[in-house]
């Protein structure tokens, strides 16, 4: 009998003051850039934008519920965007600039515990992987270049996915065991803030080659929740850069055995409707 396909949601991100030329005047946009979900996609997940909830944007909790999202989903990912703001580990931006989305970070905070009290997987991408060591408790650095004395480029806006740097695996790690022949890889780099204080009941696992930046973390709650500095859904077979499969493999087999699935079947199952859709 076939499976019916993970489900996947995946947080937006917030266009508070859209371009005049879009046509959207007064009006807030929620959005995804599709590298994300075709890659999750590519694996056999069904991918489901969700949308804010709360009572100021008209949605009352009696008619719809975080609660009620995460029920029907069976894991999360965080993606990339605009900064964490300080405001949500207890600091204030040392630039304008650097004021961050707290918006953002109040709706995918209450995402975040609510998959993990109902012992679904949530996997943070980028700005995803420091928004969870905010949730923890822990703090980042606002700007990698003026802060980290002695760091590498992490980003540069002309190169955008181009940009990649070297990382170390932590021995004995879980991201190291899902990459055993290899003590290092080379990632892409889009982000200029990173993990400063570690939050609590997070452990690191991965770090950049010299500057000893954070790129990697996990949680040791009950349930699965990591966060990766780098953009896998940009990594490419024939880029040279790490391979991202093990990492959405990991993932999606904990959104299946969440759902009470034996992981390698839920794998076979979506392998093989890939193949032959009828």
């Amino acid at each position: 009998m076939s499976r019916a396909p993970l489900r996947i949601g995946l947080t937006a991100r917030l266009m508070h003051a859209p371009p005049a030329e879009l046509g959207f005047p007064g009006k807030t946009l929620q959005y995804l850039e599709q590298s994300m979900a075709h890659w999750i996609m590519s694996r056999g997940g069904l991918v489901f934008m969700v949308p804010t909830i709360g009572e100021h944007l008209g949605v009352r909790p009696a008619q719809i519920s975080v609660r009620d999202y995460v029920a029907a989903l069976d894991g999360l990912v965080l993606q990339g965007g605009a900064d964490v703001s300080p405001a949500s580990y207890g600091d204030a931006p040392l630039r304008p600039q650097w004021g961050g989305d707290r918006i953002r970070d109040l709706y995918e905070i209450e995402l975040l515990w609510e998959f993990a009290r109902q012992g679904k997987p949530v996997l943070g991408i980028c700005r995803g992987a420091q928004l969870i060591n905010v949730a923890c408790g822990g703090t980042l650095w606002q700007d990698i270049d003026e802060l980290v004395p002695g760091a590498a480029i992490h980003r540069d806006d002309s190169l955008y996915d181009s940009l990649g740097h070297e990382i170390d695996f932590v021995p004995g790690s879980g991201l190291a065991a899902l990459y055993p022949e290899m003590a290092k890889a080379r990632v892409s780099s889009i982000h200029h803030q990173a993990v400063r204080e570690l939050g609590g009941e997070l452990e690191v696992e991965a770090l950049s080659c010299g500057d000893r930046v954070v790129e990697a973390i996990r949680w040791r709650g009950p349930s699965y929740m990591f966060g990766c500095q780098w953009h896998p859904e940009f990594h490419r077979d024939t880029s040279g850069l790490l391979d991202s499969g093990p990492i959405l493999r990991e993932f999606l087999d904990a959104a299946a055995r969440a759902r009470g699935e034996d992981p390698v079947s839920a794998a076979a199952a979506s392998n093989r409707e890939a193949l032959d859709p009828a």
